[in-house]
């Protein structure tokens, strides 16, 4: 037969409970941190031993605690932060539920301290108080647990090693420390001081400290933005501060943590693009909101939250924490392009050509007594002066030549006479000294000759400046303007003149032979469609509602090709703003219609490509990705460890 139904004791229902609050050392740290910050304090201390197995102690300066508030506190659901039910509607406390110092209690030895009494409460012990000297002068509480799990030995088997405990504490730690930058944190590990975080520093200071970060605040920025029942503030780095996972992107609701996947995905959806691929930012966002609108008390460990509504919150992060991109991307490329000039590099025509011919390269103190006048300007000069030129350079050749026989002697003939005959084969192959150094650069003499030997002729800069050099891989176009070289990838500059048309005629909308319909759930539904509506027209959907409730779309924009189902899943599930909505409409569009990579575009194409690219006002594709990329001459001498 099966068991029968019974009741289970009072000690039994209360080691269940403990285990779905109190699972490890860490949950420890954070129920008596929550209690600690409510309390008003200005100034925490933590201390573990043994990866808080042993022991774990937190200090506070809070509002300190009665000997009535001692002799009730670690009872079950025994509680200060509310009274009845409504009360959970509307939290404004880290804890509230009155279940943490009766858990501790259940699977530890717990003490409490403050003012002149002391309470010792464990599965032995049923709140025992006691008299003391004042301990923090009378202020704040101190709390310690002490031996967890001793009497469960099957669940203290299944903790981590110290190490690891402690690595979790320490986590949970740094979580909770980093919105309350007016409270001072500071953690020891068995006897060693690990984190000392001052009270009153700027978040960006305190994120950067309690992280342990590499990089400097200097490279994080906070960007603010509000809407009716909630603002938030962000502490994120620039693009060169990115984590290949997420464990450094904190959510905050409320000043408590959360998992929240939909504000994570609003951040990264902010910053999509300035990131590399397969990245994530460094970031914290930190939301006050009415506390009407959230829920936490849906999880044991209150790890989770639910909202009311969050499209307006996630809009509201996504757009902003775009634009702020978007800004930084425009400002620092147009900042670094603006900031070049062309230095001017005179380059030694003369030492490069003495080189070729093998002689003696002269110092640049020999060049200027000499009073020569450098090859590099053969181009200004005569004939005569060319031809003088060349008697000097001729007549060096035939010095060297003849110190060379000196160095042979007349007891080496053989040495000589191979000399001059690798002369004479040099002349039959060579072609004449003259035309090699002064000839190559006039103008052929005929149309017929002029494929073979019209020399090389420098792109010309086009009236902005601009001078086109080719392509190269498949996928960039090579310009220089002002002394730097420019790479431009051709999709991405493509896509985003394209993408800039199509947003040029947002608006422009086609009439549906047959009808989106969407039918709504809720009241919530209804009001938020309506609300939107005016925002839908200008975009180009016109809806309206029916007599049976149901809400129909009769247009939608000309670029518009999903389905009912997608429009459905973006305004009612996503709650995505049109505008938005159309954007990723207007990207995708672009992005399939611009040249792919390998696509081979002809040298007009391609000049005026660049030229569309170097002029967009924002040089970024729509999803984020820098149009293009630039090289300074003093970037490509470091790269061949030149130093002029």
């Amino acid at each position: 037969m099966a068991n029968p139904v019974r009741t289970l004791s009072p000690d039994v229902a209360r080691k269940i409970a403990a285990g779905e609050v109190i699972d490890r050392p860490a949950a420890i740290v954070r129920e008596l941190l929550d209690n600690a910050v409510d309390s008003g304090a200005d100034d925490i201390s933590v201390e573990i031993a043994g990866g808080g197995i042993e022991r774990i102690r937190v200090a506070d300066n809070g509002s300190g605690m009665s000997r009535d508030d001692l002799l009730h506190c670690a009872r079950p659901h025994a509680t200060s932060k509310i009274t009845d039910a409504d009360d959970l509607l509307c939290l404004t406390t880290l804890g509230f539920r009155g279940e943490a110092l009766a858990s501790i209690a259940a699977v530890s030895r717990l003490s409490i301290m403050s003012g002149t009494c002391r309470m010792r409460a464990s599965l032995s012990e049923d709140h025992l108080i006691e008299t003391i000297p004042p301990v923090q002068n009378g202020r704040g509480t101190i709390v310690q647990s002490e031996g967890l799990f001793e009497d469960f030995p099957a669940r203290r088997r299944f903790l981590k090693r110290a190490s690891s405990e402690t690595m979790l504490c320490r986590e949970l730690f740094v979580e909770k420390a980093l919105p309350r930058t007016d409270i001072a944190f500071r953690l020891t590990i068995d006897g060693t001081l690990r984190y000392d975080l001052p009270r009153g520093v700027s978040l960006a200071d305190r994120f950067t400290a309690a992280l342990g970060t590499r990089e400097s605040p200097a490279l994080f920025s906070e960007i603010k933005g509000s809407g009716s029942d909630w603002q938030f503030r962000l502490i994120i780095g620039e693009p060169s501060v990115w984590r290949s996972d997420r464990k450094q992107l904190f959510i905050y609701v409320n000043g408590r943590r959360v998992q929240e996947f939909s504000l994570m995905q609003a951040v990264e959806y902010g910053c999509q693009g300035f990131f590399p691929n397969g990245t994530h930012p460094v970031a914290a966002l930190f939301v006050d909101m009415n506390p009407a609108l959230v829920d936490f008390n849906i999880h044991p460990a209150k790890k989770e939250v639910r909202f009311k509504d969050s499209a307006e919150l996630h809009h509201g992060v996504s757009s902003t924490v775009r634009a702020f991109f978007r800004a930084y991307g425009i400002k620092s490329m147009h900042d670094e392009a603006a900031a070049r000039t062309e230095k001017p590099n005179h380059t030694d025509t003369k030492q490069a050509a003495q080189i070729a011919l093998g002689m003696d390269t002269p110092s640049k103190e020999q060049a200027n007594q000499s009073g020569k006048t450098p090859v590099a300007d053969r181009t200004n000069h005569s004939d005569a002066a060319q031809a003088s030129r060349f008697a000097e350079v001729q007549a060096a050749f035939e010095r060297r030549n003849a110190a060379e026989k000196n160095v042979a002697g007349p007891e080496q003939p053989t040495a000589a006479s191979a000399y001059s005959a690798r002369q004479n084969r040099a002349a039959t192959h060579r072609p004449d000294f003259r035309a090699r150094f002064f000839d190559y650069d006039r103008a052929p003499k005929s149309a017929d000759t002029a494929s073979a030997s019209a020399p090389f002729a420098p792109a010309q800069a086009d009236s902005d400046g601009i001078t086109y050099i080719g392509n190269a891989l498949g996928t960039f176009i090579l310009v220089e303007k002002t002394g730097t070289l420019y790479l431009i990838d051709q999709h991405a500059a493509h896509e985003r003149i394209l993408f800039d048309r199509l947003m040029a005629g947002n608006g422009e909308t086609q009439e549906l032979l047959v009808p989106f319909v969407l039918t709504t759930d809720s009241p919530e539904d209804d009001d938020y469609l309506s609300s939107i509506r005016d925002v839908l027209q200008k975009a180009g959907f016109t809806a309206g509602r029916r007599e049976d409730g149901a809400w129909e779309i009769t247009a939608v924009p000309a670029r518009w090709n999903g389905t009912e189902q997608d429009l459905r899943d973006a305004l009612l599930e996503q709650r995505t703003n049109p505008q938005d909505l159309i954007y990723r409409i207007a990207a995708m569009t672009a992005c399939k219609a611009a040249v792919k990579d390998g696509f081979v575009l002809d040298k007009a194409t391609s000049a005026q490509l660049a030229k569309d690219a170097l002029a967009l006002p924002d040089p970024h594709c729509p999803h984020g990705r820098p149009v293009w990329t630039t090289l300074t001459k003093e970037q490509l001498f470091a790269r061949v460890r030149r130093t002029r």
